[in-house]
């Protein structure tokens, strides 16, 4: 404004600056000599930018920090899972090739990275900022494709260039302190059409990929070597370069104090993969082991029943088309098809298989136990007889010590992190003393009591429980025979027990309900409850998922028998 030359070849008053600081000429872009130095940038606040500085977004802040952004910071913690998952044994292919083709797509998809702008759009306070700039010209920047693989301090993300600059600005009007340039944004713009990043989905992303390499690693056992510390997750922040610093909102987006839910990864991980728009995910067939057959050879070994029960297992799964490959796959988007939870699925069925053998209701089993003991008294030629009662208590007791450990070590478990935290600058020094207090006390009160800091993390192990059939107090049932509760038919086994009783006759709508039956304990016999209660240990899930499973099982199983019924009542009400 206070320029007021005319232009040397235009004649024309219409002055701009430069990234440089030098004026140039609007009208026929005529750059001068003369520069300015501009003290006081109040003026502009309300102007349209014309030009934006390339500047190197990773500049030093006065706290020693670099510039960095919520996605980046989601971007390193997948990067430690995925590592954790490759030390488990998971294919190296799984990082580069699939898992990072999928974090770059939602990237894209969000509108956070890989797209361009619209040009001269303001910033807003609730939605993502927007610029002119065409992130894939800037050389400077690393391809996201080799992200995964470089390390922490090299990471960074092809965001927008102008992007720092805005959301600095509207960071700094307002009194919400964030160690992260979005962070106040993050939590504050409506992202219910971008799905919205956070830390449960980050185990979204694994399943995900570990579902379309059809790796051998449930849901169940992805969240539980969470639990057991093998994957990062809980206080995954503390590994953060030095200068990515983590304060105020930013500890509400990645500091969590609650394990991870199963209901809420999967679901999340078919909004995903809806949200993401892929393709048919590879088909689960036969020999992929997470086909029921194969994960219902698992469950049996590690809940120490019969061999003879894979059997029937098979025989259910064939009977109700339960591993046919369009009922396994998943085809995201598709809403005609069910969610599937292999692992859940697996367990259903032999829950149902133990029904039709065993009833489970507090009365044949037993009936049937004392017959089997009576015949293994005077058997000397083959296996012994299945015993369900023995097995009762037998996998009662090992399964009360393994929940009580793992009682103990949940409420034992310290939630806080080693790096300590703050949310305002003002509470930094306060919050250093405290956590070097609450240090000094631990380890004072650790000398006294004898206890060891520091305790070693159990290997990973697929099963929970192990049985050897070595060992010689008869603990172990796999090679029990089933002839005490089957007779032969028409040239086939069939079970002995003609009654079979439905958890539910009529089952909920799943989508208005959320479950297509309901659990409650006192309605059940305690047989039943038992056994879902081992595999709602084995799988950490609610004993409800299980039971929902069996329902759907039953009713597809019994669906002629269903069907007859409910019209013949029909027709007795009219």
């Amino acid at each position: 404004r206070d320029f007021n030359e005319r232009c040397a070849q235009c004649s024309e008053v219409n002055w701009g600056l430069t990234d440089g600081g030098r004026f140039y000429c609007r009208s026929c872009h005529n750059v001068t000599e003369r520069t300015r130095e501009v003290v006081n940038t109040d003026f502009i606040t309300n102007s349209r930018v014309q030009t934006i500085s390339k500047g190197s977004r990773k500049q030093e802040k006065n706290d020693g920090g670099s510039e960095w952004y919520i996605c980046e910071g989601f971007q390193l913690i997948l990067k430690k899972q995925v590592e954790a998952l490759e030390a488990l044994g998971v294919c190296p292919q799984m990082k580069d090739e699939i898992l990072c083709n999928f974090w770059r797509c939602y990237l894209q998809k969000s509108k956070q990275a890989y797209c361009k702008r619209p040009a001269g759009e303001a910033v807003k306070a609730l939605s993502v900022c927007e610029s002119s700039t065409d992130v894939d010209s800037d050389p400077e920047r690393p391809s996201l494709l080799h992200l995964l693989s470089l390390s922490e301090s090299e990471g960074d993300l092809q965001t927008d260039c102008s992007f720092a600059s805005s959301v600095s600005k509207v960071s700094e009007s307002t009194s919400v302190y964030s160690g992260s340039v979005d962070g106040s944004l993050y939590l504050m713009k409506n992202q219910k059409e971008n799905l919205r990043m956070t830390m449960p989905m980050t185990l979204s992303f694994c399943y995900m990929a570990l579902l379309w390499v059809r790796e051998p690693i449930t849901l169940s056992e992805l969240l539980r070597f969470v639990v057991e510390g093998h994957i990062p997750y809980l206080n995954v922040f503390q590994h953060f370069p030095e200068k990515m610093k983590l304060c105020g909102l930013d500890l509400k987006i990645f500091c969590v104090e609650s394990w991870p839910v199963y209901e809420e990864v999967f679901n999340k991980m078919h909004e995903l993969a809806a949200f993401l728009d892929l393709p048919r995910f590879p088909d689960i067939t036969e020999s992929c082991f997470l086909h029921p057959d194969m994960l219902c050879m698992k469950y049996l070994m590690e809940a120490n029943l019969p061999d003879e029960l894979h059997n029937w297992t098979c025989r259910v799964v064939k009977k109700i088309g339960i591993g046919e490959v369009d009922f396994l796959t998943l085809m995201p988007g598709n809403k005609s098809t069910r969610k599937v939870k292999y692992d859940v699925l697996a367990a259903a069925i032999i829950v149902v298989v133990l029904k039709l053998l065993f009833l489970l209701d507090d009365h044949y089993e037993w009936l049937l136990s004392e017959l089997a003991e009576e015949r293994n008294k005077n058997n000397t030629e083959g296996g012994p007889y299945f015993e369900f009662k023995k097995w009762y208590e037998v996998v009662k007791h090992s399964l009360d010590v393994k929940q009580k450990k793992l009682d103990e070590e949940r409420a034992k478990y310290v939630w806080r992190c080693e790096k300590p935290l703050f949310y305002s600058v003002k509470n930094k020094s306060k919050a250093l003393k405290r956590r070097q207090m609450v240090v000094n006390l631990q380890n004072q009160f650790g000398k006294l009591s004898g206890t060891v800091q520091g305790a070693e993390k159990p290997n990973p192990s697929s099963f929970q429980l192990s049985w050897s059939e070595e060992n010689t107090d008869g603990n172990c049932f796999h090679g029990h025979s089933l002839k005490g509760v089957l007779q032969e038919k028409r040239g086939l086994l069939t079970a002995m027990n003609p009654d079979y009783w439905l958890c539910t006759v009529k089952l909920c709508n799943e989508r208005l309900c959320g479950h297509l039956a309901h659990y409650r304990e006192v309605e059940f016999p305690q047989s039943y409850h038992f056994v879902l209660g081992l595999f709602s240990f084995l799988l950490r899930v609610q004993p409800s998922y299980i039971h929902d499973e069996v329902c759907m099982i039953e009713h597809k199983l019994f669906n002629k028998k269903l069907y007859k019924k409910l019209k013949y009542n029909t027709v007795l009400r009219k």
